[in-house]
């Protein structure tokens, strides 16, 4: 089997990375496919336009994108201990079907915890579907009692 990578996507990647988005929305919900092509198209320019703050990290294998993780940074509030503060959100971890159970996911956590901790980010939060919170877990993820979430309006 060919050898994995994980790192920062490159520029010229972000439309792989806007097909595993829409693979897995079409997985999930069933999509249109004439739109897939706009969405591409419009998902990898805003991935561009947005690398600063939503670190895209990619699994590779033979020069082709199985997986896919955002750390998404966000600025917190100065503390009068630490002017400097941020925090980070993991979003769309992904990985195509014929390349789960094979760690990938796994090592896609690793590489965006890993990247957290060399930002200096004070937390990462994610949030799982029910199927993927073991991995989280197995990850330092826990339950968070005083993380609260208010319900969209």
């Amino acid at each position: 089997m060919p050898t994995l990578e994980i790192r920062p996507a490159r520029a010229a990647e972000f439309e792989a990375v806007a097909e595993l988005r829409w693979r897995w929305v079409a997985e999930r919900d069933g999509l249109p496919d004439a739109e897939r092509p706009a969405f591409v198209r419009e998902f990898a320019e805003w991935a561009r336009e947005n690398a600063a703050t939503h670190r895209c990290l990619v699994a590779v294998r033979a020069e082709q994108v199985v997986g896919m993780a955002f750390l998404v940074v966000t600025s917190r509030v100065p503390s009068p201990l630490v002017f400097a503060r941020a925090s980070g959100d993991l979003q769309c971890v992904y990985v195509v079907p014929e390349a789960r159970d094979d760690g990938v996911g796994g090592r896609l956590i690793r590489a965006t915890l890993k990247l957290a901790g060399e930002l200096g980010l004070e937390r990462v939060t994610v949030h799982s579907s029910e199927r993927a919170v073991p991995a989280y877990e197995r990850h330092g993820f826990a339950v968070s009692p005083l993380l609260l979430q208010a319900k969209r309006p």
